[in-house]
């Protein structure tokens, strides 16, 4: 695999890649805080949802807040892998889409294994093996999804040359 060279708009090309990941990785961070434990977050999410789809009992809403919150963990990490894979993408030029998409979903595992390592320290959260692979299954999900749209539409996009 070749990096793209040091010429300045290479620099600046790569800069633009790279900060959507440090933005991702910023904001998976905030809300890995106590801040945003089931506790805090309940309240508006069911604000929300019973605004959309009327009112839940209680014992229901407990179940539809576990989802809602494990589907944003499996599309948030989605979102973030792809926001790895074009990192990737735009800094190996020479490489497959496997290679950059196995890399994405090796930052996504680092960054999720880090998150919940960390939410084990504090007292609204706990870290979790499953939500790891959780994170992981979004961000593979999401990526299988990009390469079958890019053999379908533009296989010619697999190839590189971004």
């Amino acid at each position: 695999m070749q990096v793209a060279t040091d010429h300045p708009a290479h620099r600046a090309s790569r800069l633009s890649a790279w900060l959507p990941v440090v933005i991702g990785t910023i904001m998976i961070g905030i809300t890995s805080s106590n801040a945003f434990s089931s506790d805090y977050t309940s309240g508006p999410f069911r604000w929300f949802y019973e605004a959309l789809f009327g009112h839940v009992p209680d014992a229901r809403w407990h179940v539809v807040h576990f989802f809602i919150r494990k589907g944003m963990h499996f599309f948030g990490y989605g979102v973030y892998g792809m926001l790895w894979l074009r990192a990737w993408w735009h800094t190996l030029p020479n490489s497959s889409f496997a290679q950059d998409a196995m890399l994405a979903i090796l930052g996504c595992g680092i960054v999720a294994s880090s998150d919940e390592f960390h939410q084990k320290f504090l007292l609204r959260r706990t870290g979790s093996p499953r939500d790891v692979m959780l994170d992981c299954c979004g961000a593979l999900t999401l990526l299988l999804i990009s390469y079958l749209v890019l053999r379908l539409f533009r296989p010619e996009k697999l190839t590189h040359v971004p």
